[in-house]
């Protein structure tokens, strides 16, 4: 029997198409909460439903039969909603607009039969849609010109929108997981992208470019009349030292855990010149995932203070960052990541902060794989191979290294058994310490090659972000290091989030302590060690008030020099008396960093700085 037979009215078949909304969405809303705890608060149940129906109805508009729209419909909803628990669940924030945009970076991580099923997840829906669609039916197009038009207003009036929505729906800058909660998906990520639209445009003049270098420059003495030498310097002004950069996947000290583990996975060696080093951290900006933003505050020296990877829609420019900086001098700089060249838009990030050399897993043999994944040893061997004749010739090198192995769900392979022990059977956490145990082996072992080889180089070594554990940061809440939800966190939590190991060797003066430093201020950092006293973007950061400052996405920490630190988020009523300051410096560098890296570059004028023309590889 047809569905035109069981519905023989208009009528009927739009009650259907309301049944069907209402069905779909308890079930998606139900399995959200039950497999992953995540879900829209009750109370917005019936805005967020509405927001379903008007999409069914946009949908159902164009489509061939009932039957289509149903199955288009539902695959739709299904992976909307499934691809916002999983991210819920793993890196702790909502699906945002620019997740679509980097839906290729996600295909890239997987492959066999794990790929298959994201093409599926992918595919499925965009078929079943173009297959329901009447393309020769006047409905249709009259549907498309609505859709044309509405996103003609999204483009031409964003900020409107925006502010729009934000008085009618709420907005918790800080806060992402709890503006879905309130909003529901639809609205959310309507409400996200006016947001996004109206940022991308919201780019500085001079003025207010030179209104926020003003504020800096009260703060840490860097005046307007500063200027950056152009070109390369006659002479070598860092004596010509090697910079060893390895940013470690997922590395973390589990100990944090306690009593859940048999014993330290953490390499002894690593324990003692960590210890020497005083057991200095890095403030990072991300948790469980999007290795490329703390890339960038490492590399760039400016916070990411958006929801977004920052290589991926937000580096437009090619800018003086520390690559450039040190090719300027001299330097033949190298980046090697063992992943697709492409993956979170590297070749052309690298390019514009001027790393000259990227290999990317078509450059290295893939002889140890931990599934999918090349092993650090293997990775350091190869790189220290390739390294070598510069070494030999003298040229100075930044060799910046990103691992791969650590990547969930923490696979390892025959010639890495399981060594540690974990109470409580979880086994996540069981193979991510073992591969801490590895991890920190491999790198000790890479670490005493390098000082071998280049005694008198710079090594820095520190975790990209917290691993993922569990869905709602399962195997912190156990042991109280972190709540359920962002909204619940207190301040020494927020703190704890953001914090990984950070090995610093000074050449042939060994480990020293620079404490706890915010990632954007590791690149001045590493300028102070090589004596390079160059006027530069990157000493923006030469502030003792900076140092204290660790911003993030809708709030930032200041940090009090003794382990603690107050929460200041934005938008919020009740702040501390040290928010308002900091804010102010947080609101400047903000500035500076959308003019300098997708913006028109007035800071570049105002402060001059030369970008030296990089002669790279052949782009992949």
């Amino acid at each position: 029997m047809s569905v035109k037979q069981l519905l023989p009215s208009r009528a009927a078949r739009w009650l259907a198409l309301l049944l069907w909304v209402v069905v779909v969405y308890i079930a998606v809303e139900f399995a959200s909460a039950r497999l992953f705890s995540v879900q829209v608060m009750s109370q917005s149940w019936l805005r967020d439903v509405g927001a379903h129906l008007a999409f069914a109805v946009m949908l159902y508009a164009m489509a061939k039969s009932f039957r289509a729209f149903a199955v288009a419909y539902f695959l739709l909803v299904v992976t909307l909603h499934l691809g916002n628990a999983l991210k819920m669940v793993i890196l702790g924030s909502p699906v945002m607009p620019d997740d679509f945009i980097a839906m290729r970076n996600m295909l890239l991580l997987f492959d066999g039969w794990k790929l298959m099923g994201m093409v599926l997840m992918v595919g499925l829906p965009a078929v079943a849609l173009l297959g329901m669609i009447r393309w020769r039916h006047r409905t249709t197009w009259v549907m498309f010109g609505l859709i044309g038009s509405a996103l003609f207003g999204l483009l031409s009036w964003p900020q409107q929108i925006s502010a729009y929505m934000d008085r009618v729906y709420g907005n918790w800058v800080w806060n992402q997981p709890g503006n879905y909660r309130e909003r529901g998906l639809l609205i959310h990520v309507v409400q996200e992208s006016a947001r996004n639209l109206s940022r991308a445009r919201d780019v500085p003049d001079a003025s207010e470019v030179d209104d926020a270098i003003r504020v800096l420059g009260l703060q840490i003495g860097l005046g307007a009349d500063a200027r950056i030498p152009p070109g390369r310097p006659d002479k070598a002004v860092t004596g010509g030292r090697n910079v060893h950069v390895i940013l470690l996947e997922s590395f973390w000290d589990p100990m944090a855990l306690g009593d859940l583990l048999s014993e330290d996975p953490i390499d002894p060696e690593f324990r003692q010149i960590w210890k020497q080093g005083g057991q200095s951290t890095a403030l990072v900006p991300v948790f469980g995932g999007y290795t490329a933003n703390t890339e960038f505050e490492l590399l760039c020296g400016f916070p990411v203070t958006v929801n977004n990877v920052f290589f991926e829609g937000w580096l437009r420019q090619d800018s003086p960052c520390l690559p450039s900086h040190l090719a300027a001098d001299g330097y033949h700089t190298i980046a090697s990541h063992p992943n697709a060249p492409a993956f979170w838009n590297r070749v052309n990030a690298y390019r514009r902060i001027g790393i000259q050399t990227y290999w990317a897993a078509p450059d290295f043999e893939l002889d140890d794989m931990n599934r999918e994944f090349l092993s650090d040893a293997s990775l350091y061997r190869q790189v220290l191979g390739k390294i070598s004749p510069m070494l030999e010739q003298g040229t100075p090198l930044l060799n910046y290294v990103v691992t791969y192995f650590g990547h969930l769900d923490y696979p390892l392979n025959e010639a890495r058994p399981l060594v540690i022990e974990t109470k409580g059977g979880d086994a996540m956490l069981k193979r991510y310490v073992n591969q801490m145990y590895y991890k920190s082996r491999e790198l000790m072992a890479f670490i005493r090659e390098l000082r071998s080889r280049d005694p008198n180089g710079l090594i820095i070594a520190f975790g990209d972000h917290l691993p993922y554990l569990g869905p709602n940061y399962g195997g912190y809440t156990a042991t109280g290091l972190l709540a359920a939800k962002r909204e619940e966190f207190s301040d020494g939590m927020f703190h704890f989030y953001t914090r990984t190991p950070l090995l610093v060797i000074d050449g042939e003066n060994g480990p020293v302590k620079p404490g706890e430093v915010p990632a954007y201020q590791l690149p001045r950092l590493v300028l102070d060690l090589l004596g390079d006293e160059r006027p530069s973007i990157l000493r923006i950061g030469d502030a003792s008030e900076l140092e204290r400052i660790r911003p993030l996405p809708g709030l930032h920490l200041a940090l009090d020099g003794q382990g603690g630190s107050v929460t200041c988020r934005d938008g919020s009523a009740q702040q501390a008396s040290q928010c308002s300051d900091s804010r102010r410096v947080v609101e400047a560098l903000k500035r500076l960093t959308f003019d300098i890296f997708n913006g028109e570059q007035h800071t570049l004028g105002l402060l001059p700085v030369s970008v030296p023309a990089l002669a790279s590889e052949a782009d992949r």
